[in-house]
């Protein structure tokens, strides 16, 4: 039955049993109207409205279920369906918003999978370039610098030997940037040794303590999944030191049966200010390009929590299994 027979039917119902109640009722209207009259027709159309109220409020519920959900959904947050009970229109309406959100996450999954390797590909490509060009440019400037200071009388060593220094701290501030762009690290020794310069890295400029739990033996990961990996927990750090103000972070890598969660656990002030900005979307779009799950979770006074669980890859042992 659609959405119109549906209305019309509970109308024509509510409406057919007040006029059998006015056929077969021993009531009758005076001219002029008399108040018990009065009153009895009165009466009679509340018991209407509410009859005619509640009827449409049963008809409508679904309705006013998908509307929660179109104002509520996440792309980001992929599964929000709505169950598709009974027939008629809007069943058929329910049915074709959750095949209208399947083709959009799809999509969204797509375009976010092409974003992400396009902006790791520009992210290289910047890495390179602060470390082949501008690194190797300011190498020759040190050098230079040197060289000139070694030569120079007494009265200009001290500033020769002073923007020496601040040549040096920017050459190491290109390099950490080039390292941060591109983790070489990660390519090189593996994941764990990746959080772990990450880690040592995030100590040494904040000054926050991080305590690091990896597990020794993981399942073997997509190169994709890694990456993802460790761009969150570099995000997680990241965050923690601009908005959490923490004394303590807690850095974890836990294997699974058939995958491996990574968990950033801070003692900040959590939820009091917490809100999902651009570094948080970042993270769930990541997960989303992996199939991984991201759950978060930040409570007042109680610090955030930010746990990443990637699918590893399936083995024929595990298939098996």
């Amino acid at each position: 039955m659609s959405l119109f027979w549906r209305i019309f039917g509970l109308n024509a119902l509510v409406l057919g049993a007040a006029t059998a109640l006015l056929l077969w009722a021993p009531v009758t209207v005076s001219v002029p109207v008399l108040l018990t009259e009065a009153v009895i027709l009165v009466g009679g159309l509340g018991v209407m409205l509410v009859a005619n109220a509640a009827l449409l409020r049963i008809g409508l519920t679904p309705l006013d279920r998908l509307t929660r959900l179109m104002t509520s959904v996440d792309l980001l947050r992929p599964g929000q369906r709505l169950p598709v009970t009974g027939h008629g229109g809007v069943a058929e309406l329910i049915r074709t918003f959750n095949d209208m959100l399947d083709r959009l996450e799809t999509e969204r999954a797509t375009s976010s999978a092409r974003a992400l390797s396009a902006q790791e590909a520009e992210r290289r490509r910047i890495a390179r370039e602060l470390h082949d060009e501008v690194g190797q440019s300011m190498t020759a400037v040190l050098l230079g610098l040197k060289r000139t200071a070694d030569r120079a009388p007494e009265a200009l060593r001290l500033e020769l030997q002073q923007a020496q220094e601040i040549t040096r701290e920017s050459l190491d501030e290109v390099r950490r940037l080039a390292r941060r762009l591109r983790p070489g690290v990660l390519e090189d020794l593996g994941l764990v040794s990746a959080l772990t310069a990450l880690a040592t890295d995030f100590t040494t400029h904040t000054g926050l303590a991080v305590t690091r739990r990896f597990d020794a033996k993981l399942p073997p990961l997509d190169p994709q999944a890694e990456l993802v990996l460790y761009r969150v927990a570099q995000e997680g750090l990241t965050n923690v030191a601009r908005h959490a103000e923490a004394g303590r972070v807690d850095l974890s890598l836990r294997s699974g049966a058939r995958s491996v969660t990574l968990r950033i656990r801070d003692d900040g002030h959590g939820g009091a200010t917490f809100r999902e900005g651009a570094g948080i979307r970042g993270m769930r779009e990541r997960a989303l390009f992996v199939g991984a799950t991201l759950d978060i979770v930040s409570g007042p006074g109680e610090g955030t929590s930010v746990a990443l669980s990637v699918p590893a890859i399936a083995t024929k042992d595990a298939d098996h299994a």
